[in-house]
């Protein structure tokens, strides 16, 4: 999952919780509003009462009688007032029932004592539960409202905030990463960004790709130049041992070792052979401004390796399209990357196995051809490494491998940018997809 797509499942997470949270606590925080709005609503109604006794007395409530009671025509609310005992302190709020008419109802009652010139009197102010819970619900829907509101409104911003805020990642990873292909030959062009951390990772990436850079083509400039020198005394051996071998008084003896020094001499020469031609396609030395028929190619290197088919009694199966055509490409080259696989299919086959090449055309409009076999397989272990220079099969029973053949594959499949994948199972064989890319692909009509 990418980076974004984390942060704005989290950032929406977060605020769904933070809603659930609100969700379960909001009938208590209404609760307590309420009551207390309650609470102050009482404390008025007693400043109320208490200024009309000291401007009028309490005989403007009492009006002769000893207590005084009131209650609205619903008995929502009600004030009393009943003379104490002098030195009767009482001042609190509270939750009691209390029978009016002969109906039980549960009011929120502020009790307060106070002294006037008649003596000491208990005022108490109420006001039922019922009419506190009226408050409750449209209070708990105009907060859900409010927050939800509030909810949508910072998660939008959040979620433009964060791609703003992670857009010069995204161009990191576009133009460094997922846009560039090895050996990096394009120049980096930095990012611009005042975040100083996506600044350090653009820098550290550039100066990653130039150091990989010069270290390979430091050793493809080794390798070229080793190459071309190694041949030269190779060269002089060869034809001094030609020589020798012409001698009339060289012995059969003799005659057996210096074949085999020629042989070891022409096993080293192909391996440089082999060398140069990888270091001249990593140094693009070569043109890709050829076309041929995938039906053709075929056709020719398997008119080069049938002797080989013939000798481990190997049965073939070529289902290949007579209307593709590659274009843009370097036919030797795809010539020899061909080869080098049917080859590989031949050598570490089973007596009397098959090979089956067969085609396909993918929706993307990319062209894939599957080389299967019936060889021995290729262990787990070694699949990942099988493209290595000097990586050579511990199966293998054919001496004259010297681990190069299917570098020099992999090294043609990228410079027309071929993917080449593997799917072995040991015992039961091994397939070669070689997939070429839409750009070189027409279609005969």
């Amino acid at each position: 999952m990418k980076l974004i797509s984390k942060l704005t499942l989290f950032i929406t997470l977060s605020k769904l919780a933070i809603v659930l949270l609100f969700v379960l606590t909001l009938p208590y925080l209404i609760g307590e509003i309420a009551r207390n709005y309650t609470d102050y609503y009482l404390q008025q109604q007693q400043i109320k009462v208490l200024e009309v006794v000291v401007k009028n007395g309490v005989d403007a409530y009492l009006q002769g009688e000893e207590s005084y009671g009131s209650y609205t025509m619903l008995k929502e609310e009600y004030i009393s007032l009943e003379p104490v005992e002098k030195g009767f302190v009482l001042d609190t709020i509270y939750t009691d029932e209390r029978i009016i008419e002969q109906d039980t109802l549960n009011y929120r009652v502020l009790t307060h004592s106070f002294i006037t010139e008649n003596g000491t009197y208990l005022m108490e102010v109420g006001k039922t539960i019922e009419t506190i819970d009226q408050y409750k619900r449209p209070l708990q829907r105009i907060a859900t409202y409010v927050l939800l509101g509030l909810i949508l409104i910072t998660l939008i911003i959040d979620l433009f905030y964060t791609r703003y805020l992670l857009r010069p990642l995204d161009r990191i990873i576009r133009t460094k990463i997922i846009n560039r292909k090895f050996p990096f030959n394009e120049n980096s062009v930095p990012i611009q960004t005042n975040t100083t951390d996506f600044r350090f990772l653009d820098d550290s990436l550039i100066s990653l790709m130039e150091q990989i850079h010069e270290a390979f083509e430091k050793e493809r400039e080794f390798t070229a130049n080793a190459s071309h020198e190694l041949m030269t005394p190779i060269g002089i051996l060869q034809n001094k041992i030609e020589n020798l071998m012409g001698e009339p008084e060289v012995s059969d003896f003799v005659q057996e070792r210096l074949i085999g020094m020629q042989k070891t001499l022409n096993r080293l020469k192909r391996i440089v052979h082999s060398l140069l031609l990888i270091s001249r396609i990593e140094n693009e030395q070569f043109s890709k401004k050829e076309s041929v028929s995938t039906a053709e190619l075929f056709a020719d290197v398997m008119d080069e390796i049938s002797h080989r088919l013939s000798e481990r009694d190997i049965i073939l199966k070529i289902d290949i399209s007579n209307e593709i055509t590659l274009e843009n490409i370097n036919r030797d080259l795809l010539f020899q990357m061909i080869y080098n696989l049917v080859n590989n299919a031949i050598r570490y086959n089973k007596p009397s196995g098959f090979i089956h090449i067969v085609n396909r055309i993918n929706p993307d409009g990319s062209y894939d051809i599957d080389l299967i076999d019936s060889g021995i397989g290729i262990p787990n272990e070694d699949v990942g490494t099988i493209f290595n220079r000097f990586r050579k099969a511990s199966q293998s029973e054919d001496s004259a491998g010297y681990g190069l053949g299917l570098s020099i594959v992999k090294s043609i499949a990228d410079y027309h940018k071929i993917v080449i994948s593997i799917n072995s199972e040991i015992a039961k064989g091994t397939t070669f997809t070689i997939s070429f890319p839409a750009e070189l692909i027409r279609f005969l009509t």
